[in-house]
């Protein structure tokens, strides 16, 4: 735990920093406010990559969804905090950097570009404070040696957010009127259904399967804590897909003489 901590700690802070060093030299005409947002994207798109491996190695070992064990499904977690933590801060200095530039003259970590983070970003820093201070406990204590296979499930939703890094910096290099960029949204769109959406009825079904109930009986049999997490998990997950869709239909939708106005 405390290693993987520990690593983890200086790994993400230390591969955004390379990021930057490297772009520096790499593009040295573009902003510092430019070099952080792709780096920000970048260590994202290791994370998640890593997120997603794991969650496929848990899932594919754990045959018995309730009771075999994967230590991945416990030591990624580890990895997560330190990650969330860092991504917070990230996110942070992406709003005070997009502030500056729209000429909103606040003081670096003052009181006022901090609250005004947390208005604009509220949901996120809340989805982030959330698997912080409600998912770790739970995966880590609450469901005792229970459950592996969720725990992977869980990790897979992260296989849609390198499309959405990948689609972000395609914006941020004016390539968003590319066939890249839009073959990228259906890949996120399908991503994030299938591994956003889609991923609590599987993981309802998965154990009404190894049960052998009916998966409308599931949510009375697992514990209140589980139905409880994943509803607070699926929720902003419709959310983001709803503008993913909507950005979607503006995409798709509109005519190269709409797109040139």
């Amino acid at each position: 735990m405390w290693r993987t901590l520990a690593l983890a700690s200086a790994f993400f802070p230390g591969l955004f920093a390379l990021c930057i060093r490297l772009l520096r030299w790499a593009a040295p005409g573009w902003s510092l406010k430019d070099r952080i947002l792709l780096s920000g994207r970048l260590v994202s798109t290791v994370q998640a990559t890593m997120a997603t491996v794991s969650g496929i190695t848990v899932v594919l070992n754990c045959k018995d969804v309730v009771y075999d064990r994967h230590w991945l499904a416990v030591e990624y977690v580890w990895v997560l905090v330190p990650y969330m933590t860092y991504d917070v801060y990230v996110m942070y200095l992406c709003h005070w950097h997009k502030s500056r530039d729209r000429g909103i003259a606040e003081k670096k970590h003052s009181l006022a570009s901090v609250r005004s983070f947390l208005l604009q970003e509220r949901l996120m820093v809340t989805h982030h404070l959330f698997i912080l201070i409600v998912l770790t406990p739970i995966t880590q204590h609450f469901r005792g040696e229970l459950g592996d296979f969720f725990v992977g499930c869980i990790f897979i939703a992260e296989l849609s957010t390198p499309f959405v890094s990948l689609g972000k910096i395609l914006m941020q290099l004016e390539m968003q009127d590319t066939l890249l960029h839009k073959v990228n949204g259906i890949v996120i769109l399908v991503t994030f259904f299938l591994c956003r959406i889609l991923l609590f009825p599987f993981m309802y079904a998965a154990y009404a399967r190894q049960v052998g109930i009916p998966v409308y009986m599931v949510p009375f049999r697992i514990p209140l804590h589980c139905n409880i997490a994943n509803a607070s998990l699926i929720a902003p997950q419709l959310y983001w897909f709803r503008l993913i869709c909507r950005k979607a239909a503006r995409l798709y939708g509109s005519s190269p003489a709409d797109k040139s106005r």
